[in-house]
């Protein structure tokens, strides 16, 4: 509900509209090598202000084609590609053109602050759902339900402060996420290094050992359900593989954590995971999924089972540490030979075989605990951050619930926003 003081007018009301096109690919060299003008497609819009595009257009293509050039300022909105993509907004902060693909707005600026329209679009994302319309599978919607919005508008001055209000979080946003980003390639390269031996931590001088991993492992026996087999009511704990690729945690406290549960009817056959297994997810369809794993570090009292399209292997504790397994997946000469091992397939697989077919050079058990012990920091200084940035979005959220709405009001003096 709007403060009753805002006024409800219609987009096309306070804006006008411009579309854009796409110059013809049969002249690739005369519109779009070295190109210098920024071409906006829908893949190139993230909700914010858009710097750079994926591609360029050149003068010659904005004159023979009479493609518009669009100021800063111009607030653009994705008419088509399904409910993934219809509603998806940006603001030129560079003059740039744009394809058919997006809706231009230029609010009139004596009625409208593009932040603000851009930030009452980005939290009514969901009204184009109820507009949306196409004869084709996926839905769009049209330049005239873009003109047909209604907006809920407070003063110039009152929507600058908002603006600039929400434009504050934003900023806060983008900090935690190069802060994590940055984070993230510091650990990358620390592990290239302390992985592979090519800086040792202070104290550790013991020359590494190659291992053959076949030698000092054990497998427990898996067993394969669908997720339509799950009972949500059973006390026991179901690794499935999917769950393994999509987390962003290479250790999984299964006494904890929110997981699928399995009747222990159909788990008659099933070994029981312990604290110190790594569970290997056996198939992955791009590069980057294969060795993705998961250690074991603690197990609920009813158990936890491995599951479809896993390996859960229990190596000796004297050849690998507690809290060093995780990491396997990030050793180089681990992940190049399951992929060497793999390829020639449409699925990249990984098994057992693979696995115990590997040798590594690995350093001693303290070394392995110490290397372990500065990467699991890196990785909770990353987790700390995560939750910063969540919490960050989560007060933005409020934030434009609130502001945008008129049920909360800012303190500004009219006429020096």
């Amino acid at each position: 509900m709007k403060h009753n003081s805002w006024n409800s007018v219609l987009l096309r009301d306070v804006a006008t509209f411009a579309s854009g096109k796409t110059p013809s690919r049969s002249r690739q060299a005369d519109y779009f090598d070295a190109g210098t003008v920024p071409w906006v497609k829908t893949m190139d819009l993230t909700n914010a202000g858009v710097l750079r595009t994926d591609e360029r257009v050149t003068e010659r293509a904005i004159s023979e084609t009479r493609l518009a050039v669009l100021p800063v300022g111009t607030v653009l909105v994705a008419m088509y590609g399904g409910f993934k993509q219809i509603g998806r907004t940006g603001i030129l902060r560079v003059p740039a053109a744009t394809n058919q693909a997006i809706t231009a707005i230029l609010p009139n600026p004596e009625r409208l602050n593009s932040d603000y329209l851009l930030y009452f679009l980005n939290y009514n994302i969901g009204y184009w759902r109820t507009v949306a319309s196409s004869s084709r599978k996926d839905p769009n919607i049209t330049k005239a339900d873009v003109k047909a919005l209604l907006l809920a508008l407070p003063s110039l001055h009152e929507q600058t402060v908002i603006a600039r209000v929400l434009n504050g979080a934003d900023e806060l946003i983008a900090t935690l996420e190069r802060m994590i980003a940055k984070k993230r390639a510091i650990k990358q390269g620390m592990m290239q290094q302390l992985l592979t031996g090519k800086t040792r931590l202070p104290s550790f001088t013991a020359p590494w050992r190659e291992v053959l991993l076949g030698e000092h492992v054990s497998y427990v026996k898996t067993v394969a359900l669908s997720r339509a087999q799950l009972d949500g009511e059973s006390p026991v704990r179901y690794l499935h593989y999917g769950d393994i690729h999509t987390r962003s945690r290479v250790t999984l406290d299964a006494a904890h954590e929110a997981m699928p549960r399995a009747s222990s009817t159909l788990l008659r056959n099933a070994g029981r995971l312990q604290v110190g297994d790594l569970v290997f997810a056996d198939a992955s369809e791009d590069p980057d999924g294969v060795g993705k794993s998961v250690e074991v570090t603690s197990v609920p009292d009813a158990g936890v089972v491995p599951g479809l399209h896993t390996i859960a292997a229990r190596f000796d504790e004297a050849v690998l540490a507690d809290g060093f397994k995780a990491y396997l997946q990030f050793i180089p000469s681990f992940r190049d030979a399951l992929l060497r091992l793999a390829a020639g397939t449409k699925v990249l697989a990984t098994t057992r075989s693979f696995i115990s077919s590997i040798t590594l050079t690995l350093p001693d058990i303290d070394e392995q605990r110490a290397i372990a012990s500065v990467i699991a920091a890196a990785d909770r200084e990353i987790a700390i951050l995560r939750v910063r940035l969540a919490k960050a979005r989560e007060i933005k959220q409020g934030m434009m619930q609130e502001l945008l709405t008129g049920r909360t009001r800012l303190p500004f003096t009219e006429g020096t926003a």
